[in-house]
């Protein structure tokens, strides 16, 4: 199984209420965007919503609570790193 299907796979497990079938769209670049959404709270009323470093937090609690392998689970989180990393970076761009 690819990297990229395997970390959709054990996304899916953690965050078993998030729909991810877009048509078009690769495994990677779907995950990519499920770890952006989770993180900026958008699946949240905008009055209730955290801050993203606050996401990151709870969802590496999630992951490194979890019953995944421990490969997996760092995979998991050097995605939510890059995309933290970019959040934070585009943040800069916008100030």
């Amino acid at each position: 199984m690819e990297d990229s299907t395997k970390l959709l796979i054990a996304y899916q497990q953690l965050w078993s209420n998030r729909s991810l079938k877009i048509e078009g769209v690769s495994e990677t670049e779907l995950l990519k965007e499920a770890i952006k959404v989770e993180l900026k709270d958008e699946l949240t009323h905008p009055r209730t919503r955290k801050q993203p470093i606050e996401k990151y937090f709870l969802a590496i609690k999630r992951i490194t609570n979890s019953n995944l392998e421990d490969s997996d689970q760092l995979l998991l989180i050097k995605q939510f790193n890059h995309a933290l990393d970019s959040l934070q970076a585009e943040n800069k761009k916008r100030s």
